[in-house]
């Protein structure tokens, strides 16, 4: 018999985070600290994955910086005036044992592009308090100017401020809501 399993994230064992370049010599780590995933599989088989749906909410990246923050925010970047989030549509999730791929249409601002993550499994599990949990590690590249995130600047020596690619990396830990 085929059960429909419904999951959502668990946000205090998750983090969405990206990097990018700075001065093309360090990489700066930020944070969206609220966000949502939720998703539906047949049994808890998650190669049958459905209904794949993540967004982050715009107002609460944080990079350790107030001013960059703000700056992201600003519509030199995201535009958080206008769009609240950025999307993720998940259209496939495929792969064998550990490893997978996932297949989606990202929304940031009015700009949506196809992107591909790659998806570590960690395994299911039952917690402590009785509920099924599963795990992944998700990771992936973009071009934020794909994105229409297309701020620029160059020092006065010639160095870019900002890189184009952000690498993206995501720690997911899902809970198993209902069977259907």
């Amino acid at each position: 018999m085929i059960v429909s399993n419904k999951w959502s994230i668990d946000p205090s064992h998750s983090e969405v985070s990206f990097k990018v370049k700075h001065l093309m010599i360090t990489t700066i780590t930020g944070y969206f600290e609220k966000f949502t995933l939720e998703l539906e599989t047949h049994n808890d088989n998650f190669n049958t994955a459905k209904n794949i749906e993540f967004a982050a909410e715009i107002n609460s990246i944080n990079t350790n910086d107030k001013q960059r923050d703000e700056h992201l925010k600003s519509a030199d970047f995201f535009n958080a005036n206008v769009y609240s989030h950025l999307r993720l549509r998940g259209s496939k999730y495929q792969g064998a044992n550990s490893h997978a791929v996932l297949t989606g249409a990202l929304t940031i601002g009015s700009i949506t592009q196809t992107v591909k993550l790659e998806v570590s499994f960690g395994g299911i599990v039952m917690d402590s308090y009785g509920q099924t949990k599963a795990g992944f590690s998700l990771s992936g590249s973009l071009s934020r100017k794909n994105f229409g995130l297309t701020w620029d600047a160059v020092t006065e020596a010639g160095n870019i401020v900002v890189s184009d690619e952000v690498r993206i990396n995501a720690e997911i830990q899902l809970i198993k809501q209902i069977e259907v």
